[in-house]
């Protein structure tokens, strides 16, 4: 396992360019962040339409 390891992570090194790489992490956890935002708003209108409607 170790053997096949280490030359796939210098293989995968070797292509892939840092920057494009932190590129995709920051688009990626910009999408997640707004996600997180419209759920936690939805959350809070669905309760307060909850003490509302009593």
């Amino acid at each position: 396992m170790k053997k096949l390891f280490i030359p796939s992570i210098i293989l995968l090194t070797l292509c892939l360019s840092s920057c494009s790489v932190i590129t995709g992490i920051f688009k990626a956890g910009a999408v997640v962040g707004i996600i997180s935002v419209i759920v936690v708003i939805v959350l809070i209108i669905w309760i307060a339409s909850m003490f509302r409607g009593k």
